[in-house]
């Protein structure tokens, strides 16, 4: 039975009253709490832990939970890109500007790329990130565990700086790109040249980031308290970014679609939300586990986003989607089964829908039908 499409206003009439409102001081308050929570672990590093090979273990240590913490600022960064921290444009854009350019982020270019991700959510062509081929002999065909450790290994490590440079998993639609140089050989519909100027000023942020940096590793005299202070985490803080565009977006169940099938609301309704922990959802702001009603309103401030989830969950049950599987094995189950798509019926999918329930730890009993059917607008991309 296909499930009638509301349209993105009848979406936006189930949701509480005023939640697209930021309040400033509530979103200072968490500022607040994740820099808090960030700090801490670095100063008592700084402070007690010696940079010996003996304590590496610790320093790891270290590097996982300052990263998990920082990564709540990347999500606050993030958020003032939407518009969902404070009404004023001049505060969001100087606190996300900051804090992404703190942790090498390109603020404006990536606010930019990011627009066309929610414009254009699990479009085969048109999207933006974590867009995969088409038709390929390994659809459906689960990879080993070695493979699966690899690719979850390299993807964690390697693939949000490849998205930054070279456009990885970016949409076919606008080939390479890089979100430091918006000229030839990148020159795409991307960044086109009224963003130009905010692309170079992103890439001045992180210029003057990695500048810090280097004079640090000159004053101290060595390159190693860089590498365990600042290095460490921010190699986590984009293992958790990875972790969650992947695993928000990408299952063996969620397909993805072109024209003319492709809707706006349809394609924001193949948005999962997944368990996290307790104390990983609390740091993060909730990311992970509201991103359903972050798509269908990005405007939407982190505080209310868990009121707006439960409204959407019991306006729309059959289209709100929302996965069990603990984290880590959705993990495992999306590297070692999600490698390229192939069409049947209306939308194409990692896993063919005839595959059978069970041959695998990695599917599941769920009926494959594309829930929706009808046409919805495309929201505006950042101005």
């Amino acid at each position: 039975m296909t499930v009638p499409l509301p349209t993105r206003t009848q979406v936006r009439d189930a949701l509480p009253p005023g939640c697209r409102r930021p309040r400033t001081l509530r979103s200072l308050g968490s500022l607040a709490f994740s820099l808090a929570a960030t700090a801490f672990p670095v100063v008592l590093a700084a402070r007690f832990l010696p940079l010996t090979w003996v304590w590496a273990p610790v320093w790891v240590l270290y590097a996982v939970v300052c990263g998990t913490a920082a990564t709540g600022l990347w999500v606050l960064a993030h958020e003032c890109g939407h518009g969902a921290f404070s009404r004023s444009r001049a505060l969001r854009d100087t606190v996300g500007f900051v804090l992404h350019s703190a942790l090498l982020v390109p603020y404006y270019s990536w606010q930019r790329s990011h627009a066309v991700h929610h414009a254009f959510t699990n479009h085969l062509d048109d999207g933006e990130t974590h867009v995969p081929g088409r038709s390929g002999d390994d659809t459906g065909a689960p990879r080993g565990r070695v493979a699966t450790a690899l690719v979850i290994a390299r993807s964690l490590l390697l693939g949000w700086p490849a998205y930054l440079l070279a456009g990885a998993t970016g949409g076919p639609s606008r080939g390479r790109t890089n979100h430091f140089w918006p000229l030839a050989p990148f020159e795409s519909d991307l960044f086109p040249p009224r963003w130009h100027v905010r692309v170079w000023g992103s890439a001045a942020g992180v210029v003057a980031v990695l500048g810090a940096l280097v004079a640090w590793g000159v004053a101290a005299g060595s390159v190693v308290p860089v590498l365990a202070l600042y290095v460490g985490p921010y190699l986590v803080v984009n293992a958790w970014l990875v972790t969650y565009t992947w695993l928000q977006h990408t299952d063996t169940d969620v397909p993805h679609l072109a024209d003319p099938e492709w809707d706006w609301v349809l394609g924001a309704f193949q948005t999962v939300d997944r368990p996290y922990p307790w104390p990983v959802d609390v740091l993060h702001h909730h990311i992970g586990t509201t991103h359903v009603a972050h798509h269908l309103d990005p405007r939407i401030p982190h505080y209310r986003a868990r009121e707006a989830t439960d409204a959407i969950a019991a306006a729309f049950p059959q289209l709100y989607r929302f996965d069990p599987t603990p984290v880590a094995a959705a993990l495992w189950r999306v590297a070692g089964r999600c490698r390229t798509v192939d069409r049947h019926g209306d939308a194409w999918w990692f896993v063919p829908p005839a595959a059978t329930a069970g041959d695998d730890p990695g599917d599941r009993d769920d009926d494959r039908e594309v829930r929706g059917s009808g046409s919805g607008d495309v929201e505006g991309l950042a101005a």
